[in-house]
């Protein structure tokens, strides 16, 4: 696709996913969300496409997407399912990501090929009771031990928790001094010390295995130390930058998802003899809504386009994220409105997007934390 025009080619793209997303995940959407259960069918045909590898280079198995093409895809498949979406863009972004940006040649051979293909599972645990958004109050420490490091903590609120099997996992060498020994360590499920919580029974995104991860004097080579001890602040902030870029896109799925919803309802919904789309309060509803969801579409996509063009976008995608995330919790609250008390019934998909909204606000930073990762750029420019 290099010498299609990049305009065309995310045209190609959106196509393609949103045929993929109705067919393949649109059938099943509901039921997974009811069922809180994990879709393998679906990540079993999304293997072969390339689903995993979305911005893995290639000579690792990936397909090597622009960060537009990624936010699309990510948008697309979470227009359908947000949890589905979350799946993707945790284990594209803040899985993979911090391989492909610090790892050592030999770590990249070791683990990309296997999670571009799917047939591994990426993660990111930074969480933990006493820390989410101060990441210096993490507990979890991992001790030198000759060419290995006994890793010891706990990790709360995984996202692909219950699935994943190479997550990256943030933890202090340096007890005393936690900031000065934060680092990351890839840790595959088979190690001895690694354990799965219960999977958590969460408001939204129910078919994604969030869940607590265990680690008990589990010895992890040396080798898998990413980056050099210390070094988990700056790969942590730059993995979740890209993150956010992820986050935003679900966000800007679920809400063209409602909208769309929304639409089709006031056509069909008749009052007073007539569709409730003639009245200028709804009309009123849904020309907000478009208008929102098309300012937030080319905000993400300047953050998108400068993580590409190699300059900084940590505010932007702060911004993208802050305001796509809002937007979805915007729209859907107006949708479940539009939608009166069907709105307000499992048995109307609205009711999910609302609910899958929500967590767009707090995972990958706060909407306070992204307030403040703007602010800190405000403030810093030049005067």
């Amino acid at each position: 696709m290099s010498d299609i025009n990049p305009c065309m080619k995310h045209q190609v793209v959106r196509k393609a996913v949103r045929e993929f997303a109705e067919a393949e995940i649109g059938p099943i959407a509901h039921d997974v969300d009811r069922d809180a259960r994990f879709p393998w069918e679906v990540v079993e045909k999304m293997r072969p496409l390339n689903f995993f590898g979305l911005q893995t280079p290639k000579e690792y198995g990936g397909a090597d997407l622009d960060t537009i093409s990624y936010a699309i895809v990510i948008e697309e498949i979470s227009r359908i399912s947000a949890a589905v979406g979350l799946c993707l863009t945790v284990h594209n972004s803040v899985g993979i990501y911090p391989i492909v940006r610090f790892g050592t040649r030999e770590q990249k051979q070791r683990f990309l090929p296997g999670l571009a293909s799917g047939e591994r599972i990426g993660g990111f645990c930074l969480t933990e009771a006493n820390a989410g958004s101060d990441a210096g109050g993490v507990e979890t420490h991992a001790i030198k031990d000759g060419d290995s490091y006994i890793l010891n903590g706990t990790k709360i609120f995984v996202s692909n928790g219950g699935v994943c099997t190479t997550p990256l996992i943030f933890a202090t060498v340096n007890p005393i001094d936690v900031r000065k020994g934060f680092s990351v360590f890839i840790v595959e499920k088979e190690t001895p010390g690694f354990s799965v919580g219960e999977i958590e029974d969460l408001c939204g995104m129910r078919a994604n295995p969030v869940s607590s991860l265990f680690f008990e004097d589990c010895r992890v080579p040396a080798v898998n130390l990413l980056g050099r001890p210390g070094e988990g602040l700056k790969i942590g902030l730059n993995a979740l930058d890209t993150g956010r870029l992820g986050i935003a896109a679900q966000a800007l799925g679920i809400a063209q998802a409602a909208f769309e919803t929304s639409v089709k309802f006031a056509r069909e919904r008749h009052q007073f003899g007539q569709p409730i789309a003639a009245n200028q309060t709804i009309q009123n509803y849904l020309a907000d809504m478009a208008t929102e969801i098309a300012a937030a579409r080319l905000l993400l996509y300047r953050g998108c386009a400068l993580k590409d063009e190699g300059k900084p976008f940590s505010a932007e995608a702060a911004m993208a994220k802050l305001y796509c995330s809002g937007l979805a919790m915007r729209v859907c609250t107006t949708a479940v409105q539009i939608h009166g008390g069907y709105g307000y019934s499992k048995e109307y998909d609205v009711e999910r997007y609302f609910r899958d909204a929500k967590v767009t606000e707090i995972y990958e930073g706060t909407s306070e934390i992204q307030r403040m990762v703007i602010a800190r750029s405000v403030l810093s420019a030049p005067a």
